[in-house]
């Protein structure tokens, strides 16, 4: 994991402005950041939206393929009333 520091002024209003590089690069598709508040520090994370694709292989419904809806919602109903 690499580690930068960098010293930064904060305004009168407690603002300050976030290394460019860091925006580019975690920032991208929003604007928004998580402020986790500590004693003695706070840590910035930006908001993402999670990636659920990668978790669609992992999902085990018991059958094989969705062709055909009617039969998989049988055979899932069958699956949960035991």
């Amino acid at each position: 994991m690499k580690v930068e520091v960098e010293l930064k002024r904060v305004d009168s209003q407690g603002r300050l402005i976030l290394p460019s590089d860091w925006r580019g690069s975690q920032l991208a598709g929003t604007n928004e950041v998580y402020v986790i508040k500590r004693e003695g520090s706070l840590k910035i994370v930006p908001k993402k939206k999670p990636d659920l694709k990668k978790f669609y292989a992992r999902v085990n419904v018991g059958v094989e393929a969705i062709g055909d809806w009617a039969a998989f919602e049988t055979a899932h109903a069958e699956k949960t009333s035991r």
